[in-house]
C-alpha cells in the first residue's frame, strides 16, 4: 500500500532553517504530483506547497512565498521542503500529501483532491 513519512522537524529558533523529507512507497512516486499542508494548534490545516509529478510546476501559499521551496528527487521517492527564515507562526505539525494524478491544475489546494497522507511531523519556531 501506499505510504507516506515524513521526517525532518525539530525546534529552531526563528530566522532559522528547517528541511522536511517527505518518503514514499508503495506506488510509482514519479507519476504523481505532491503537496505540503500544516495544522498548527487550534487551526484547520491548510496548504502550503504542491509540486507536480516532473517537479516543473509549483505553488505556495502567500504565507510562505519567498521563504519555503518545495522540490523532489524522483529517483529517491522524496519530496523535500526547504523552510528558511522560519518565524513563530510557521510552528505546525507539518503534512505530506499525494494525488493519484500527475498534474496540479487549479485545485492544488483543496485537500480533498489529495488521496494519501503521512502522519506529520512537528515544526516549533520559538521567538
Amino acid at each position: 500500500q501506499v505510504q507516506l513519512v515524513e521526517s525532518g522537524g525539530g525546534l529552531v529558533q526563528a530566522g532559522g532553517s528547517l528541511r522536511l523529507f517527505c518518503a514514499a512507497s508503495g506506488r510509482t512516486f514519479s507519476s504523481y504530483a505532491m503537496a505540503w499542508f500544516r495544522q498548527a494548534p487550534g487551526k484547520e490545516r491548510e496548504f502550503v506547497a504542491a509540486i507536480s509529478r516532473s517537479g516543473s510546476n509549483t505553488y505556495y501559499s502567500d504565507s510562505v512565498k519567498g521563504r519555503f521551496t518545495v522540490s523532489r528527487d524522483n529517483a529517491k521517492n522524496t519530496m523535500y521542503l526547504q523552510m528558511n527564515s522560519l518565524k513563530p507562526e510557521d510552528t505546525a505539525v507539518y503534512y505530506c500529501a499525494s494525488r493519484n494524478v500527475g498534474y496540479l491544475g487549479t485545485l492544488y489546494r483543496a485537500q480533498e483532491t489529495y488521496s494519501y497522507w503521512g502522519q506529520g511531523t512537528q515544526v516549533t519556531v520559538s521567538s
